[in-house]
Protein backbone atom coordinates (compact mmCIF):
# COMPACT_ATOMS: atom_id res chain seq x y z
CA UNK A 1 0.00 0.00 0.00
CA UNK A 2 0.84 3.14 -0.94
CA UNK A 3 2.66 5.07 2.18
CA UNK A 4 1.22 8.56 3.65
CA UNK A 5 4.66 10.10 2.46
CA UNK A 6 3.88 9.35 -1.10
CA UNK A 7 0.07 9.95 -1.04
CA UNK A 8 -0.57 12.94 1.43
CA UNK A 9 -0.68 15.65 -1.14
CA UNK A 10 -2.63 16.54 -4.36
CA UNK A 11 -2.74 18.95 -6.62
CA UNK A 12 -3.07 22.59 -6.51
CA UNK A 13 -5.45 26.24 -7.43
CA UNK A 14 -5.09 29.55 -7.19
CA UNK A 15 -7.99 30.02 -4.46
CA UNK A 16 -8.76 27.25 -1.83
CA UNK A 17 -12.92 26.83 -1.89
CA UNK A 18 -15.16 25.84 0.82
CA UNK A 19 -16.70 22.36 0.61
CA UNK A 20 -20.38 22.34 -0.54
CA UNK A 21 -23.41 21.48 1.36
CA UNK A 22 -24.98 18.30 0.20
CA UNK A 23 -27.82 18.45 -2.25
CA UNK A 24 -31.67 18.74 -0.67
CA UNK A 25 -33.02 15.80 -0.32
CA UNK A 26 -35.34 16.12 -2.78
CA UNK A 27 -32.18 16.00 -4.95
CA UNK A 28 -31.02 12.81 -3.83
CA UNK A 29 -30.08 10.33 -6.59
CA UNK A 30 -30.30 7.75 -4.92
CA UNK A 31 -34.25 8.66 -3.84
CA UNK A 32 -34.89 7.97 -7.38
CA UNK A 33 -36.36 4.49 -8.18
CA UNK A 34 -34.11 1.95 -9.64
CA UNK A 35 -36.02 0.65 -12.21
CA UNK A 36 -34.65 2.76 -14.63
CA UNK A 37 -31.16 0.98 -13.47
CA UNK A 38 -28.96 -0.53 -16.14
CA UNK A 39 -26.11 -2.93 -15.01
CA UNK A 40 -23.44 -5.27 -16.33
CA UNK A 41 -19.61 -5.82 -16.79
CA UNK A 42 -17.00 -4.96 -19.65
CA UNK A 43 -13.79 -7.19 -19.11
CA UNK A 44 -10.87 -5.60 -21.04
CA UNK A 45 -7.07 -6.48 -20.99
CA UNK A 46 -6.00 -3.94 -18.97
CA UNK A 47 -9.00 -3.17 -16.60
CA UNK A 48 -13.03 -4.22 -16.36
CA UNK A 49 -15.89 -1.38 -16.02
CA UNK A 50 -19.06 -2.49 -14.07
CA UNK A 51 -21.84 -0.01 -16.14
CA UNK A 52 -24.35 0.69 -13.53
CA UNK A 53 -26.93 3.53 -12.99
CA UNK A 54 -29.61 5.04 -14.63
CA UNK A 55 -29.40 4.56 -18.67
CA UNK A 56 -29.53 7.56 -20.61
CA UNK A 57 -28.33 9.20 -17.60
CA UNK A 58 -24.99 11.61 -18.18
CA UNK A 59 -21.92 9.33 -17.95
CA UNK A 60 -19.57 9.43 -15.31
CA UNK A 61 -16.40 7.45 -15.09
CA UNK A 62 -14.64 6.86 -11.71
CA UNK A 63 -11.37 5.19 -11.02
CA UNK A 64 -9.94 3.73 -7.89
CA UNK A 65 -6.11 4.21 -6.33
CA UNK A 66 -3.22 1.95 -6.19
CA UNK A 67 -4.14 -1.20 -5.00
CA UNK A 68 -7.67 -0.43 -4.40
CA UNK A 69 -10.66 -2.31 -6.30
CA UNK A 70 -14.17 -0.80 -7.06
CA UNK A 71 -15.80 -1.20 -3.58
CA UNK A 72 -14.00 2.02 -2.79
CA UNK A 73 -16.49 3.87 -5.12
CA UNK A 74 -19.86 1.47 -3.42
CA UNK A 75 -21.39 4.16 -1.65
CA UNK A 76 -20.54 7.00 -4.14
CA UNK A 77 -22.41 4.72 -6.65
CA UNK A 78 -25.70 4.08 -4.30
CA UNK A 79 -26.30 7.83 -4.05
CA UNK A 80 -25.62 8.61 -7.69
CA UNK A 81 -27.32 5.74 -9.67
CA UNK A 82 -30.50 6.97 -9.38
CA UNK A 83 -29.46 10.22 -11.72
CA UNK A 84 -25.90 8.78 -13.46
CA UNK A 85 -24.68 6.31 -15.97
CA UNK A 86 -21.76 5.31 -13.94
CA UNK A 87 -18.77 3.55 -15.32
CA UNK A 88 -16.62 2.23 -12.61
CA UNK A 89 -13.49 0.82 -13.62
CA UNK A 90 -10.94 -1.53 -11.64
CA UNK A 91 -7.37 -2.08 -13.03
CA UNK A 92 -6.34 -5.73 -13.57
CA UNK A 93 -4.61 -7.20 -10.32
CA UNK A 94 -6.27 -5.25 -8.14
CA UNK A 95 -9.22 -7.05 -6.81
CA UNK A 96 -9.33 -9.52 -10.00
CA UNK A 97 -7.03 -11.58 -12.53
CA UNK A 98 -3.69 -9.21 -13.46
CA UNK A 99 -4.54 -10.12 -17.25
CA UNK A 100 -1.98 -8.04 -19.67
CA UNK A 101 -0.74 -5.88 -16.66
CA UNK A 102 1.42 -8.97 -15.25
CA UNK A 103 4.40 -7.99 -16.75
CA UNK A 104 5.87 -4.84 -18.16
CA UNK A 105 4.52 -0.96 -18.09
CA UNK A 106 0.97 -0.95 -16.75
CA UNK A 107 -0.19 2.72 -16.72
CA UNK A 108 -0.06 4.23 -20.36
CA UNK A 109 -0.92 1.09 -21.53
CA UNK A 110 -4.12 1.11 -18.91
CA UNK A 111 -4.80 5.27 -19.72
CA UNK A 112 -4.46 4.29 -24.07
CA UNK A 113 -7.14 1.72 -23.33
CA UNK A 114 -9.35 3.76 -21.19
CA UNK A 115 -9.08 6.37 -23.43
CA UNK A 116 -10.28 4.39 -26.62
CA UNK A 117 -13.12 2.98 -24.07
CA UNK A 118 -14.47 6.76 -23.24
CA UNK A 119 -14.38 7.33 -27.15
CA UNK A 120 -15.55 4.58 -28.65
CA UNK A 121 -17.89 3.11 -25.64
CA UNK A 122 -19.04 6.45 -24.12
CA UNK A 123 -19.35 9.21 -26.72
CA UNK A 124 -19.12 7.49 -29.58
CA UNK A 125 -23.20 5.65 -28.07
CA UNK A 126 -25.64 7.69 -29.87
CA UNK A 127 -23.41 10.58 -30.30
CA UNK A 128 -22.94 10.55 -26.12
CA UNK A 129 -21.36 13.52 -24.26
CA UNK A 130 -18.33 13.60 -22.89
CA UNK A 131 -18.11 12.17 -19.93
CA UNK A 132 -16.75 13.70 -15.99
CA UNK A 133 -14.09 11.59 -14.56
CA UNK A 134 -13.65 11.23 -10.79
CA UNK A 135 -10.26 9.31 -9.47
CA UNK A 136 -8.83 9.08 -6.52
CA UNK A 137 -4.82 8.41 -5.84
CA UNK A 138 -3.68 7.05 -8.82
CA UNK A 139 -6.87 7.09 -10.15
CA UNK A 140 -6.48 10.84 -9.28
CA UNK A 141 -3.04 10.72 -11.39
CA UNK A 142 -4.87 8.80 -14.42
CA UNK A 143 -7.78 11.67 -14.46
CA UNK A 144 -5.20 14.31 -14.67
CA UNK A 145 -3.00 12.43 -17.17
CA UNK A 146 -7.02 11.87 -19.71
CA UNK A 147 -7.22 15.55 -19.05
CA UNK A 148 -3.29 16.38 -20.08
CA UNK A 149 -3.25 14.33 -22.99
CA UNK A 150 -7.00 13.52 -24.43
CA UNK A 151 -8.60 16.96 -23.41
CA UNK A 152 -11.48 16.18 -26.21
CA UNK A 153 -12.50 13.27 -24.55
CA UNK A 154 -13.66 14.68 -21.25
CA UNK A 155 -15.92 17.40 -19.63
CA UNK A 156 -14.21 18.15 -16.49
CA UNK A 157 -12.51 16.04 -13.84
CA UNK A 158 -12.32 15.69 -10.09
CA UNK A 159 -8.81 14.43 -8.31
CA UNK A 160 -9.22 12.92 -4.93
CA UNK A 161 -6.12 13.65 -3.04
CA UNK A 162 -3.44 12.89 -5.59
CA UNK A 163 -0.21 15.34 -7.05
CA UNK A 164 0.96 15.52 -10.52
CA UNK A 165 4.35 14.04 -9.28
CA UNK A 166 4.51 12.03 -5.40
CA UNK A 167 8.08 12.93 -4.63
CA UNK A 168 7.32 16.21 -4.18
CA UNK A 169 6.48 15.58 -0.55
CA UNK A 170 10.03 14.48 0.02
CA UNK A 171 11.35 18.24 -0.83
CA UNK A 172 11.82 20.88 -3.68
CA UNK A 173 14.84 18.98 -4.27
CA UNK A 174 13.74 15.73 -5.49
CA UNK A 175 13.12 14.71 -9.20
CA UNK A 176 11.83 11.87 -11.03
CA UNK A 177 15.18 10.99 -12.16
CA UNK A 178 16.93 11.08 -8.30
CA UNK A 179 13.67 9.47 -6.72
CA UNK A 180 14.00 6.27 -9.15
CA UNK A 181 16.37 4.09 -7.23
CA UNK A 182 14.22 4.70 -4.73
CA UNK A 183 11.24 3.56 -6.02
CA UNK A 184 12.94 0.61 -7.79
CA UNK A 185 14.43 -0.22 -4.74
CA UNK A 186 10.45 -0.24 -3.07
CA UNK A 187 9.34 -2.04 -6.30
CA UNK A 188 11.53 -5.38 -5.85
CA UNK A 189 10.86 -5.42 -1.86
CA UNK A 190 6.65 -5.65 -2.95
CA UNK A 191 7.50 -7.97 -5.77
CA UNK A 192 9.60 -10.14 -3.31
CA UNK A 193 6.62 -12.12 -1.76
CA UNK A 194 2.39 -12.35 -1.80
CA UNK A 195 0.21 -9.45 -1.47
CA UNK A 196 0.52 -8.35 2.78
CA UNK A 197 -1.48 -6.54 4.98
CA UNK A 198 0.06 -3.17 5.43
CA UNK A 199 1.71 -2.26 8.85
CA UNK A 200 -0.03 0.17 11.77
CA UNK A 201 2.11 3.30 10.63
CA UNK A 202 0.79 2.95 6.69
CA UNK A 203 -2.68 2.00 7.67
CA UNK A 204 -2.92 5.22 9.99
CA UNK A 205 -2.04 7.43 7.11
CA UNK A 206 -5.05 5.84 4.93
CA UNK A 207 -8.00 6.53 7.54
CA UNK A 208 -9.00 7.89 10.69
CA UNK A 209 -11.32 5.51 11.81
CA UNK A 210 -10.72 1.69 12.68
CA UNK A 211 -13.32 0.52 10.01
CA UNK A 212 -11.98 2.80 7.62
CA UNK A 213 -8.25 0.81 7.88
CA UNK A 214 -9.61 -2.66 8.28
CA UNK A 215 -11.29 -1.70 4.84
CA UNK A 216 -8.16 -0.57 3.44
CA UNK A 217 -5.74 -3.79 5.05
CA UNK A 218 -8.34 -5.76 3.02
CA UNK A 219 -8.36 -4.15 -0.29
CA UNK A 220 -4.46 -4.39 -0.13
CA UNK A 221 -4.44 -8.41 0.24
CA UNK A 222 -6.60 -8.85 -3.06
CA UNK A 223 -3.70 -6.73 -4.93
CA UNK A 224 -1.56 -8.48 -7.36
CA UNK A 225 2.05 -7.85 -6.12
CA UNK A 226 3.40 -7.38 -9.54
CA UNK A 227 0.66 -4.95 -10.81
CA UNK A 228 1.10 -3.23 -7.31
CA UNK A 229 4.87 -3.30 -7.25
CA UNK A 230 5.00 -2.18 -11.12
CA UNK A 231 2.20 0.99 -10.89
CA UNK A 232 3.91 2.19 -7.26
CA UNK A 233 7.35 2.17 -9.69
CA UNK A 234 5.53 4.32 -12.34
CA UNK A 235 3.72 6.55 -10.36
CA UNK A 236 6.64 7.79 -8.18
CA UNK A 237 8.57 7.85 -11.73
CA UNK A 238 5.60 10.26 -13.36
CA UNK A 239 6.02 14.10 -13.36
CA UNK A 240 3.45 15.67 -14.65
CA UNK A 241 4.09 19.19 -13.29
CA UNK A 242 6.00 21.06 -16.37
CA UNK A 243 2.82 19.98 -18.54
CA UNK A 244 -0.02 21.80 -16.15
CA UNK A 245 -0.01 25.15 -17.52
CA UNK A 246 -1.14 23.94 -20.33
CA UNK A 247 -4.25 22.49 -19.13
CA UNK A 248 -7.45 23.01 -20.40
CA UNK A 249 -9.47 20.77 -18.79
CA UNK A 250 -11.59 22.12 -15.38
CA UNK A 251 -9.95 20.05 -12.68
CA UNK A 252 -11.34 19.90 -9.21
CA UNK A 253 -9.02 18.04 -6.50
CA UNK A 254 -10.26 17.60 -3.00
CA UNK A 255 -7.12 17.13 -0.31
CA UNK A 256 -7.86 16.04 3.35
CA UNK A 257 -6.07 18.04 6.44
CA UNK A 258 -5.70 15.77 9.68
CA UNK A 259 -4.58 17.90 12.75
CA UNK A 260 -3.91 15.06 14.30
CA UNK A 261 -1.74 13.24 11.26
CA UNK A 262 2.18 12.76 11.91
CA UNK A 263 3.33 15.81 9.78
CA UNK A 264 2.11 19.32 10.22
CA UNK A 265 -1.12 20.47 8.70
CA UNK A 266 0.59 23.38 7.25
CA UNK A 267 3.28 21.36 5.78
CA UNK A 268 1.12 19.08 4.22
CA UNK A 269 -0.92 22.04 2.67
CA UNK A 270 2.04 23.81 1.17
CA UNK A 271 2.78 20.68 -0.78
CA UNK A 272 -0.46 20.31 -2.38
CA UNK A 273 -0.86 24.80 -3.12
CA UNK A 274 3.00 24.29 -4.24
CA UNK A 275 2.56 20.85 -6.68
CA UNK A 276 0.07 23.49 -8.54
CA UNK A 277 0.95 26.57 -8.24
CA UNK A 278 1.35 27.29 -12.11
CA UNK A 279 -1.58 24.93 -12.75
CA UNK A 280 -4.29 25.92 -15.34
CA UNK A 281 -8.17 25.67 -14.34
CA UNK A 282 -7.53 23.62 -11.24
CA UNK A 283 -9.65 24.51 -7.81
CA UNK A 284 -8.57 22.96 -4.56
CA UNK A 285 -11.08 21.75 -2.04
CA UNK A 286 -9.89 21.21 1.57
CA UNK A 287 -11.89 18.43 3.79
CA UNK A 288 -11.21 18.66 7.34
CA UNK A 289 -11.01 15.42 9.83
CA UNK A 290 -9.29 13.49 7.11
CA UNK A 291 -6.56 11.26 5.78
CA UNK A 292 -6.61 9.47 2.27
CA UNK A 293 -9.88 8.20 2.09
CA UNK A 294 -11.91 10.70 2.32
CA UNK A 295 -15.01 8.62 0.89
CA UNK A 296 -14.37 6.73 3.94
CA UNK A 297 -13.45 9.44 6.74
CA UNK A 298 -15.70 12.36 5.61
CA UNK A 299 -18.58 10.55 3.39
CA UNK A 300 -21.22 13.34 4.07
CA UNK A 301 -18.74 15.92 3.28
CA UNK A 302 -17.28 13.88 -0.26
CA UNK A 303 -20.91 13.06 -1.75
CA UNK A 304 -21.56 16.88 -1.17
CA UNK A 305 -18.09 18.10 -3.47
CA UNK A 306 -19.18 14.70 -5.95
CA UNK A 307 -22.62 16.27 -5.92
CA UNK A 308 -21.72 19.94 -6.28
CA UNK A 309 -18.91 18.58 -9.22
CA UNK A 310 -21.17 16.64 -11.07
CA UNK A 311 -23.85 19.51 -11.42
CA UNK A 312 -21.43 22.08 -12.41
CA UNK A 313 -21.43 20.40 -15.89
Amino acid sequence: MMFRQLIAAAFVAATTLPVPAIAAEGDDCAAIGTAQQDERLLEGKRFTVRVTGKEGGRDVVLIPGLSTPRDVWDDTVEQLAGCYRLHVVQLAGFGDEARENVEGPVIDPFLAQLASYIEHVIIGKDGGKKPMVIGHSFGGLTAMRLALKHPALIESAMVVDSLPFFGAFYGPAVTAENIEPQAAAIRKMILSGPAKRPNDGTLQAMSITDAGREKVAAWALTADPKVMGQVFYEVMTTDIRPALPGNTVPITMLYPIDQNGAFPAAAIEAVYTGSFAKAKNVRLMRIDDSRHFIMLDQPDEFLGAVKAFLAAE
